[in-house]
């Protein structure tokens, strides 16, 4: 076996998962870059001699990626090309005594807390006076706030509290100072993201203050848009849809997984909302904030799910017409309350009802999108990809949402600038438009 000789080491993070976890490798990076170690994120880096893997534990599919990545490393590691390999996340945090014993080639896993034993590896302090700073691997016109850790929620088919613990809200001032350090590195968008973002602020301030914590956001200049994700719909702070009227940065857009509406499978679900809350609380935001876009996302072949049940989830659907919707297919995952239930729905007949409803989303999403032809749209642009620019509207997010695609060779666009743009032609999930005069 050939091994690596270096003077120092250089460290390879992958990020398996969602934006969360993306967050937590930028605070790894931001920890051994103050410390004076070359890291890199994502791409295969052949001079790395150290890899860490922060891993998904979610749902099948992606506990599948994670073990399938661990093991490629693994191997790597076995014909030398790497000298340690260490694994943290929220699979690790969920699997840590399965994965010592089925993957022993692994230096040491790590669950979702433990940053701190994870840098002692590298004979690394935690630096406390770095909160509030991090190294971002986005595009560096936006980045990822994580508002709270962890959910006190229930739902009974999901594992995220085994994996990420009770609720924790970060105080105000320290998310206004890493706003604040953003902005001065010339970020303009910020996501706020929490597994629960309702839930902020009762934990700090015995009462929900997402509402305060994004007036004070406001006042960060540099920052021009602020977008709420992962925000639970049952006993929403209706407040937040003033703030959102009333506060041009705050874009008028809202991420609020319903996961279903079927009451039947709500209760099922531990959802604590039923079908007609649902509808209200939407109608509200629509009244409050007429131009609000909402994405959500619904779960499929969930235990006992009949075919009545699936078509009144379809119908709520084409009924509602959210401008952006997402389809989960049900996991069934160990040590949730769900897992009791018999996992009775066939995997054809959840794929089905995956197409089916996105089908329906389609063809909503194609007329709202036809109504853009003739608007002009403040847009942000994201890179250069062949012969367009692509950018977003305040209206989407990265990577899930629609785009605007803009000709190079009739415009010249900065990546990380805004630009008006006159929409000139839409289909279903992409708009194209023209620079402004």
């Amino acid at each position: 076996m050939k091994t690596k000789t270096k003077r120092e080491d250089k460290v390879q993070v992958i990020t398996l998962g969602c934006s969360k976890n993306l967050v937590d490798s930028e605070n790894l990076i931001t920890q051994l870059e103050a410390s004076d170690y070359q890291v890199t994120h994502d791409k295969h880096d052949p001079e790395a001699n150290v890899v860490v893997i922060n891993t998904c534990g979610f749902i099948d599919l992606a506990k599948e990626e994670s073990i399938n990545t661990i093991l490629q490393y693994a191997d790597v590691k076995k014909e030398g090309d790497i000298e340690k390999l260490y694994v943290t996340g929220c699979l690790s945090e969920r699997y840590k005594k399965d994965l010592e014993k089925d993957i022993p080639e692994v230096d040491a896993y790590f669950g979702t807390v433990e940053l701190p034993s994870l840098l002692a590896q590298f004979n690394v302090d935690y630096k406390h006076e770095l909160v509030g700073e991090r190294t971002i691997t986005t595009p560096a016109h936006y980045a990822y706030l994580k508002i709270s850790e962890g959910c006190n929620r229930t739902c009974s088919f999901c594992a995220i509290p085994l994996m990420r613990g009770k609720h924790i809200s970060q105080p105000i001032e320290q998310l206004v100072k890493q706003a604040k350090n953003f902005a001065k590195h010339g970020v303009k968008e910020i996501m706020l993201i929490a597994q629960e973002l309702t839930y902020y602020g009762l934990d700090l301030y015995k009462k929900r203050a997402l509402s305060e914590l994004l007036d004070a956001l406001c006042e960060v200049d540099g920052i021009e848009w602020i977008r709420l994700h992962y925000a639970y719909p049952s006993k929403f702070p209706e407040e937040i849809f003033e703030v959102m009227a009333r506060q041009p940065k705050v874009c008028n857009y809202l991420d609020i997984p319903l996961q279903h509406a079927n009451d039947e499978v709500l209760h099922r679900m531990r959802r604590q909302i039923t079908q007609k809350e649902q509808r209200a609380l939407i109608e509200t935001a629509r009244r409050v904030v007429p131009d609000i876009n909402i994405r959500t996302t619904m779960l499929v072949g969930f235990p006992g799910e009949t075919d009545t049940e699936f078509e009144d989830l379809k119908t709520f659907v084409k009924e509602m017409k959210f401008d952006r919707l997402g389809v989960f297919q049900y996991s069934h995952e160990e040590d949730t309350i769900a897992h009791d239930y018999p996992d009775d729905i066939e995997p054809e007949i959840k794929a089905q009802r995956t197409n089916e409803l996105m089908e329906v989303q389609q063809e909503i999403s194609f007329a709202k999108n036809q109504l853009k032809i003739g608007q002009t749209l403040k847009v942000l642009v994201d890179r250069k990809e062949g012969e367009f620019f692509v950018g977003r509207s305040e209206f989407d997010s990265p990577e899930v949402d629609n785009e605007v695609l803009i000709k190079a060779e009739d415009h010249y666009l900065r990546v990380g600038d805004f630009a008006m743009v006159h929409i000139i032609d839409a289909e279903e999930y992409d708009l194209y438009g023209e620079l402004t005069e």
